[in-house]
């Protein structure tokens, strides 16, 4: 027996993505009428058709949205309980599901989904564009902490550059004249918090790599100390790799700010503690969720269907790990 032709085959027939397709199909705003007319032709041609029982039942309301959270990564697991409690405001109930390193983020979508989750929050993700606009045409969807073009789903972020230019500011208004960045490596949020540097400290600034945790943080400093090319100024990609800088120059008699200012990102639990004191950028997770679950109760509450991203203003947090430069 012939499979049944699936919404992926459409797709592949026209190829566009299954969020835009999928938008066709149902009737939404957004898609050209040129665009409409090729899909529903090949839908036609493939002999495809909705499953209407199987819609019906979609519609059968849980008031569940679901949440992938990363445990280990303090900023995500900050989102994750900021969006509880916007969710509880609103009525609706959040579904927590670990990450972990045999539960990838798109395992764990997939296991929301399968507890009848209507929608799904993702903080932070690490999904590529693509298959954040696949799980988008099945369920309601929205990013927050990235910066990802919204097709077919909601972003809601702060402007990481803008936030890593806020620090460098702080820093030539000290005075430095020497500052390196800690980049996040290959890390979706890493590009444009290098840019924000790039551009803010012009030719008072160079890149080094790192990553998004503590021993990234740790090798980036042992690498400075090493060439011997200590600046005067690191700002971290985040406040782990801070912590990482940190551990290693205070372990090589380095001190900070004494001999080295330092800056994260995220501001953390952590970073507040006496003895780190990390001057920090906060990334509005309260705002962040708020926002994120208002989207999605006017997606599902309002059957609003056009993408919408929304741009928070991040915050220089400063504390005891900046100062004017060594002498």
């Amino acid at each position: 027996m012939a499979r049944r032709p699936r919404l992926e085959d459409v797709a592949a027939e026209v190829g566009l993505s299954i969020a835009s397709v999928s938008l066709v199909l149902r009737g939404a705003p957004g898609p050209s009428a040129a665009t409409r007319e090729r899909v529903l032709a090949a839908a036609d041609r493939l002999g495809y058709r909705v499953d209407r029982a199987a819609s019906l039942l979609a519609r059968r309301r849980t008031h569940l949205l679901g949440v992938p959270v990363s445990l280990r990564d303090a900023f995500r697991a900050e989102l994750a309980e900021e969006l509880q409690l916007a969710a509880d405001a609103r009525g609706y109930t959040v579904a927590l599901s670990a990450i972990t390193p045999v539960h990838d983020e798109a395992r764990v979508a997939e296991t929301l989904l399968d507890l009848r989750c209507e929608a799904l929050v993702l903080p932070a993700p690490t999904l590529s564009a693509e298959a954040i606009g696949d799980l988008a045409a099945r369920v309601p969807l929205v990013v927050t902490g990235r910066h990802v073009a919204p097709d077919g789903f909601d972003v809601v972020r702060v402007a990481d550059d803008l936030g890593v230019a806020r620090a460098v500011e702080h820093l030539l208004a000290l005075g430095h004249r020497d500052l390196v960045h800690v980049d996040g490596g290959d890390h979706p949020s890493a590009a444009e918090r290098r840019a924000g540097f790039l551009r803010a400290a012009g030719a008072h600034g160079r890149v080094v790599p790192g990553g998004l945790v503590e021993e990234a943080g740790a090798r980036a400093a042992r690498g400075l100390l090493d060439a011997g090319e200590l600046p005067t100024a690191v700002v971290a990609a985040n406040d782990r790799c801070a912590v990482g800088v940190l551990d290693v120059f205070v372990r090589a008699g380095i001190g900070v700010p004494r001999d080295v200012s330092l800056i994260g990102y995220d501001d953390t639990a952590f970073a507040g503690l006496a003895h780190v004191g990390l001057t920090t950028v906060n990334q509005e997770a309260p705002a962040q969720a708020r926002e994120a679950v208002a989207a999605v109760v006017e997606r599902l509450d309002a059957d609003r269907t056009q993408p919408r991203e929304i741009v928070l203003t991040p915050r220089l947090v400063e504390r005891t790990s900046t100062g004017p430069p060594r002498r």
